[in-house]
Formats: structure tokens, C-alpha cells, sequence
């Protein structure tokens, strides 16, 4: 058995082969047994493409390490192929001399045409540099399964279990957690099913076993990680458990009020699990509806929260701006997809940027924040609450789909410790004033205080018109409408002062400074830790804090010969940061909807260093 430091496996098959459920059963044993994980689930946007076609491809990679793993890895060194199709969409992406597990049941005239090959690719010479491995998967799993009470279309769907309980030899992986999960998912409802499914994984194990001689086997240690209790999560999960701990820190019920919209359906999901913890969930008919629930949430007491990707962003557009100008506290999750339009549903992108900076009528600030990897979501949307809360204005948290469907192990906290401390700034119930002044500020913060109706002695009226200093009343007045308007900017640019100094990865100087913000964390941080061990003088400085940013930005940025931002559009933080400290910084943009990988990231930084042109 070959002792490696880690793998990348992409499971791949038609939507209805359960690529998904065996990826994650992979990623998930793996994380049990010690190792380090992230993953990519990668699927397509029809709900049911034509079977055996490109279209239809689902996906799950995951990378497996006894190191630090950042990212879901740049190249399979296994493809799982089920039918032709998930062989065409993948085998440009496996690394030469990778191992490909292929469903032969499948590649037959009939598959080949759907997918699109004109000639049989296992003897045109395009399978030449991989290793293959030829498996009647889908046979073998029938036979398996011969004394089963069930039909073959129900044995058949059993071969996703046969190819994991393979990839789990040539793996060294555990059988319990899968076969545990098994029971729990069909144990009880249908037994039968829960034996099938159990028995083709075991099957399928015992068959890569006795290809010992011609499949090698691999052995990854566990992971040298810190100490402590740790789950699997994904980035949606733990972006609603980081709401849900902030409204109980804030003694406060959670409200959610959501349209359904890839990728961002399953904090809706998560959240409507957790009725005992004092959280509603409200399925609106439309975006518009569901934002402005949250606000009336918000005006009632409870911490409003409302969900969407791009979309559904622009149709809240004007909600926002009421919820700004009513300065309530109201969280807005952004799960960026490709846009423009419904554009590309299932894949990642990081193009709202500019939008959630500047896509309101008049001036419209708003706190922007913005999560870096499914663990950090967690974290993030508790900041996110903890800032409109103690601030008492919007706030934006941008993640997108590929933090928010991946996965990673996650320490659960010490929320003894951690995650324990909001300053709510409720009036106080029991000594109202004489004369109450709704949007009388705080000196520090510049924010108003919350008066809950029902307060006795705090009547007041909301509404998006324009409203006086102090007394809330509307006031049509120039003057007092850019005094108002200066003041609720100023009350975001004091932000800076309570969140934390910018942290940078590497030297505070040097040649090359690379910048990048959101789910291009991973691999940005991991290609700078590869060219700084290769003696290259770069750093790395990833935002969270977007708007307004940490105080120390400017003097980290003037410290470099060049700068380079990294991003999955065409430029938006580019040009923020150029805008707003005139520091030439160039940019580094793919929007394919695939995250960066690492190897194309650690060349760009020899070339930039070098003094190459960008491309």
C-alpha cells in the first residue's frame, strides 16, 4: 500500500446516479477517519437533463489530505465516470497518469452518441497517459443483488454503493460510517432497501480487492489538525447556524423571510428544522415579498433575515433602501451564482460585488461583508448579525456557490468563550423619556436606538421618505436631506472602528502583494504558500470586511511593489480598491463558474514577478 499526502477524487455520472450522495459519503468517512477535507459538488442547472448527455452531468470532487487542505484541488487524480457523458465533461480536467473507474455498462453506440462522441473513445487514443479500469458496475451490482426482493431498476440504483465500496479499497477507507448512515437513512422505512444497499458496498469492495495485482492502493494519514471536537459543513449550513447562535446571544427571535433560488433554498431549508429554537421561516410568493416580511420582522423585534443570490438581489433593491433609511437591522444573504440574468444557475461567480455596493437608487450605504470558505460562514453570518444589530442598519453578507455547497470540517466553538457577546441597543421599556426623538444617535456609532412597538412611551412612525434630524418627522428640506444622508455614510464608515485590523498571510513588504476577497480564498491562500516556498517575496491579504474595510487597508497596500486582486469577475474589488486608494492594482479575472486553481495562480505570480504582461 502506497502512503500518500493526499488525493482528489471527482465521482461523475448522469443527476440520477447519486454522484452527490457518494461524494459526500466519501468526503464524510474521510473526515471521521482523521483527514482533512473540501469539496466541490458540481451539478447541473436542469432539473432533468437528457439522460446520457453532457447537459445532464453531476459531479462531486473531493480532496482528501493529511495536510491543510484549502481548496477541492485543481486536478482529479480518480474520475469515477458512470456513462460516457461524465467521461467527456471530466477527462480534460484529470491529471495524466490518473486512474479512471469506468461504468462499461454504459459505454456502448447508443451512449456514445448522446454524449457526443462520434467514435468510441477507448480506441481513438485519447485514454492513452491514464490509467483504466473497465468495470461492468451496473451488471455486477445486479448480481450482487440477485436474491434481493426487488425489481432491477431498484438494484440498479444500488451502483453508486458498489463504485464507493471500490474507491473505499484502492482508499483504506471505513465501511461503518457509510453502513451506519445507510441504516439510519433506510433502516427503519425499508429494510430491504437499507441490505441492498449495504451488501453493494460491501460487494463492491471485495471486487476492487481482487484486483489487487493490477489496481494499486492508497493510504492517507490523518491529519495533523488542532485539537477539539469537529464536523463536516457546508457553507448554507453553517451560514443558518451562525444566524441562529447570534439571535440567541441577542435574546432575540430569528425571522426568515425567503423566495426560494439556487443556491441559497437550503438556509431557508436548515432554518425551517429549528422551530424549537425560536425561528420562523416564511416561503414568500416573491423576492420582494420576502425581503419586505423580514423588514416588518425587524420593525416587530426579531432579527430579520432575508435570502437570495443575484437575481433576487436586484428585485430587493428598493426594499433595501427602505430597511437603510428606516436604519433597522436587517441581514441580506447574497449566494453569488453566474450571472447575468438566471445565467448559470449551479455554478460560482463572484459578480454582485458592485451591485451590493451600488445598486440602490440615491445614497444607500450599507455594511458589506463576505464569508471565505464553508467553515468561515459560520463566523461571518454571526458578524453580519452582530453588525446590523449593534449598528443598527443593513447589512450585506456576500458568499457564493461554491463555498456554499462545499464542505470542509468545521471545530464547533466554545460558545462559551466565543460567539457570546451582542450589545442590543434596545430603548429602555420601563423609563421612557418625555419627549421621545426616534433618531436621537449614539456619539460613537452614529446609530439610533430600537424602540419595539408596544413600548409604551416610544410611538413613532416609519416610512422611506425622507426624515428630519432627530425627530424622525418627514422633512423635505435640502439641507437636512444631505445632512442625513451624510450622517447615515458616516454611520457605516464608523464601522471600521469595531471590527477587527486587516490580517495578512507573508511579509508586511515585498513584491507583490496578491488580494482576494470571498470563495477564492482557498486557492489563492494555498498558490501563495507554493510560490513563497519557492522564494518568491509575495503576501496575501483576503477581505472579509468589505464595506467599510479595516483602517489598516491603505498602509498594507502601500507597502508592495505591485498588487494583484483575484476574482472570479471582471474586476469589481479592482476597481473599489483602485477607487478608493489609488494603488494601481491589477487584476487577475475568471468567470468560467469554477473556482481558480491553484497551478494557474502560482504561475501568474512568477510571471507578475518577473515582470510578464497579465493574461
Amino acid at each position: 500500500m502506497n502512503e500518500i499526502e493526499s488525493v482528489v477524487i471527482r465521482f461523475s455520472g448522469d443527476s440520477g446516479d447519486g454522484m452527490q450522495l457518494t461524494g459526500t459519503q466519501f468526503s464524510d468517512t474521510s473526515a471521521l477517519m482523521g483527514n482533512d477535507i473540501s469539496t466541490f459538488p458540481d451539478f447541473p442547472a436542469e432539473i432533468r437533463a437528457p439522460q446520457g448527455t453532457v447537459a445532464g452531468v453531476s459531479g462531486f470532487q473531493v480532496h482528501i489530505g493529511a495536510t491543510e487542505i484549502n481548496t477541492a484541488g485543481d486536478e482529479p487524480f480518480v474520475l469515477v465516470a458512470m456513462n460516457p457523458a461524465a467521461l467527456k465533461a471530466n477527462l480534460a480536467s484529470v491529471q495524466k497518469g490518473g486512474l479512471l473507474i469506468l461504468n462499461m455498462d454504459s459505454f456502448d453506440q447508443r451512449n456514445f452518441e448522446k454524449a457526443g462522441y462520434t467514435e468510441n473513445p477507448l480506441t481513438t487514443g485519447e485514454l492513452a497517459g491514464y490509467q483504466v479500469l473497465k468495470v461492468n458496475i451496473t451488471t455486477q451490482t445486479v448480481e450482487s443483488l440477485k436474491d434481493f426482493e426487488l425489481d432491477n431498476k431498484a438494484k440498479t440504483r444500488c451502483k453508486n454503493f458498489y463504485a464507493l465500496g471500490m474507491t473505499y479499497y484502492m482508499f483504506d477507507r471505513e465501511l461503518g460510517p457509510t453502513i451506519d448512515w445507510i441504516q439510519g437513512k433506510f433502516g427503519k422505512k425499508n429494510p430491504t432497501v437499507a441490505e441492498a444497499n449495504i451488501k453493494a458496498l460491501k460487494d463492491g469492495r471485495n471486487f476492487a480487492e481482487t484486483l489487487e495485482a493490477t489496481v494499486s492502493t492508497y493510504k492517507i494519514p490523518k491529519a495533523q489538525i488542532a485539537s477539539g471536537k469537529y464536523r463536516s459543513i457546508n457553507g448554507n449550513t453553517a451560514t443558518a447556524w451562525g444566524l441562529m447562535r447570534a439571535a440567541e446571544v441577542a435574546k432575540l427571535p430569528l425571522f426568515l423571510g425567503s423566495y426560494p433560488i439556487t443556491p441559497a433554498s437550503d438556509i431557508l431549508h436548515e432554518l425551517s428544522k429549528h422551530k424549537n429554537c425560536d425561528v420562523r421561516t416564511f416561503q414568500a410568493e416573491d423576492e420582494i415579498a420576502g425581503i419586505c416580511s423580514a423588514i416588518g420582522a425587524s420593525f416587530g423585534g426579531a432579527l430579520g433575515i432575508t435570502t437570495s443570490s443575484g437575481p433576487g438581489i436586484a428585485l430587493k433593491g428598493e426594499a433595501m433602501g427602505l430597511a437603510m433609511i428606516y436604519e433597522l437591522p436587517l441581514v441580506i444573504v447574497n449566494i453569488q451564482r453566474g450571472g447575468p440574468s438566471t445565467g448559470l444557475p449551479t455554478k460560482t461567480e463572484q459578480s454582485d460585488l458592485l451591485q451590493v455596493m451600488y445598486g440602490r437608487n440615491g445614497e444607500s450605504p450599507m455594511i458589506v461583508v463576505a464569508a471565505s470558505r464553508p467553515n468561515d460562514c459560520f463566523e461571518m453570518a454571526y458578524e453580519a448579525a452582530r453588525l446590523t444589530l449593534e449598528h443598527m442598519t443593513p447589512v450585506i453578507l456576500l458568499t457564493d456557490g461554491y463555498i456554499a455547497n462545499g464542505a470542509e470540517p468545521w471545530k464547533i466553538p466554545d460558545l462559551s468563550k466565543e460567539f457570546s457577546n451582542i450589545d442590543v441597543p434596545l430603548e429602555d421599556r420601563e423609563n421612557p423619556p418625555e419627549k421621545y426623538l426616534p433618531y436621537k444617535r449614539d456619539e460613537q456609532k452614529l446609530s439610533r436606538k430600537w424602540a419595539i412597538p408596544g413600548m409604551p412611551g416610544y410611538e413613532h412612525r416609519l416610512g422611506g421618505l425622507e426624515k428630519q434630524v432627530d425627530t424622525g418627522n418627514v422633512s423635505y428640506d435640502p439641507e437636512n436631506h444631505e445632512n442625513m444622508s451624510r450622517i447615515r455614510q458616516e454611520k457605516v464608515d464608523r464601522v471600521a472602528n469595531f471590527i477587527p485590523e486587516q490580517k495578512l498571510d507573508g511579509p508586511d513588504s515585498g513584491d507583490l502583494l496578491i488580494v482576494s476577497w470571498g470563495g477564492t480564498f482557498g486557492s489563492t491562500n494555498t498558490a501563495v504558500k507554493e510560490a513563497q516556498k519557492l522564494g518568491q517575496k509575495v503576501s496575501h491579504m483576503h477581505l472579509k470586511y468589505i464595506n467599510p474595510m479595516p483602517k489598516n487597508v491603505e498602509s498594507i497596500l502601500k507597502n508592495f511593489k505591485k498588487i494583484v486582486v483575484c476574482e472570479l469577475n471582471f474586476g469589481q474589488m479592482q476597481k473599489i480598491l483602485n477607487g478608493k486608494f489609488n494603488c494601481q492594482a491589477m487584476g487577475y479575472h475568471r468567470m468560467q463558474g469554477q473556482p481558480f486553481k491553484v497551478r494557474e495562480l502560482v504561475g501568474m505570480i512568477e510571471n507578475v514577478i518577473e515582470g510578464k504582461p497579465l493574461q
